[in-house]
Formats: C-alpha cells, structure tokens, sequence
C-alpha cells in the first residue's frame, strides 16, 4: 500500500523567523486523521532565518533526530553538549526523563532541517545526545544507513525499532527499497523530483509505504530520506 501526502496540502506556519512544514500535526496544525504514522509522531520541514533559533525548551520521553539539509545547526542541552553540524549530518537526542536545550541558526544563510520525533520503546529512560557527520559521498546512489535500535549496525542507535536511510539518486537512475511483511515506511522527497511506482513527488512531498517494495526514478538529483519501522 502507498498513500502520498502533498506537501501543499500538509500543515505549514510561518512566523517569520521559523517556516515549517508539518507531515503530521503539530502546534496550530491538528488533523485528527493525521496524527502519527507508526512509532513515527512529528517531522517539520523548518527554514530558520539567520542568527534566529528555538531557545532553551524542555522535551521528554521522545526519540528527537534533527537532519540538517543546508545551513549550520548549532545544539546545546542541560546535559552540558554543544555541537554544530552542517548539511546531511545527524544530531539526535534520547529526551527520557526530560533534558532541556536550544537549536539555533548562527549562520548568515537560512537553515533548513527535518526534525523528527519518534516514540521511544518505553518512558523514562536517561536522557542522551550525541550527532554523527556522516560522508556526503556515502549516500551518492546508495543507501546510506543512518539510524537504527541496539539491534542494528547503523552509526546512530535510538530506543525504538525504526531506521533511517538517506539516499542521493543522480537523474535518470533508479533504485529500489524493500519494505517487508509486517513493516512500514516513510519516505520524504526532500530535494528534486522522482517517480515511484508510477508515483510523481516533488520536493517536500511524502510517502506512506506498507509492506511493498519501492521503484525510485530520478527525475532530476533526487535527495530522499526513508524512515523504516514495524507496522502498526
């Protein structure tokens, strides 16, 4: 089963400072048909303005990875972290019993980001952060393995069965992804055009894939994030 979800018809706001869309509802945005996908609760698709940023807020009891698609992000937490990463590189956060921390755009340019939120397998668990800068190349026409629980071999492991793959597929190339019996996805066309499935996305645009495998057909320079996880 595959259902798109156009980004023009998602919830966005727009205070100026922060842009965002929202694949899921979230602040002023509320569908109730629209909650969650899955252990998959909130991805905003923000653009921060220059020297502007969220300050310091708590959180707790979520699994919080940030995906930094241009710009500089810079992270610091009750925890006592501070840390910038840049394009394609990963911060996530395990919020647990609750940490408090701000995210802000120091830079000149606009930052763009994908702020995901999962639930995690159970609450209460000590807080944690860390980021990984992950190779540019790594993703070039393959699946690069970002995220996934203590049972898998990605860089970045998180308190839920779920994984993240990011992929930069050159035009005119194609490339499949398998999601098996008893699993789902979430893909986000975060940069460029594809065809799936004789399926048209565009930039911003997502995906619901239910136990079916995927045929990616780049358009032009597609960059593509896929959230794997158990279905529910």
């Amino acid at each position: 089963m595959l259902r798109k979800l156009d980004h023009n018809r998602m919830g966005s706001s727009n205070l100026g400072w922060l842009q965002s869309i929202f694949h899921f509802s979230f602040a002023e945005y509320y569908n109730p048909e629209n909650i969650n996908f899955g252990v998959l609760r909130v991805i905003n698709d923000d653009l921060i303005a220059p020297h502007t940023g969220f300050g310091t807020h708590p959180h707790r009891d979520m699994e919080i990875i940030s995906y930094v698609v241009d710009g500089e992000l810079t992270h610091e937490d009750s925890m006592g972290n501070s840390n910038s990463i840049t394009r394609g590189q990963v911060q996530y956060m395990s919020a647990g019993t609750g940490v408090y921390h701000s995210e802000y755009n120091h830079g000149d340019s606009t930052l763009r980001l994908l702020q995901i939120w999962v639930f995690p397998d159970r609450n209460g668990r000590k807080p944690n952060y860390g980021d990984f800068r992950f190779n540019w190349d790594d993703r070039k026409n393959k699946w690069l393995h970002m995220v996934s629980d203590k049972e898998g071999d990605a860089p970045i492991i998180v308190n839920q069965d779920v994984n993240f793959y990011a992929l930069e597929l050159e035009e005119g190339k194609e490339m499949s992804f398998p999601v098996k019996e008893g699993r789902q996805a979430y893909l986000v066309q975060i940069e460029g055009n594809s065809t799936i499935n004789d399926m048209s996305l565009t930039a911003r645009d997502g995906l619901e894939i239910v136990e079916e495998e995927i045929q990616i057909q780049s358009q032009d320079t597609s960059h593509i994030l896929v959230i794997e996880m158990n279905k529910e």
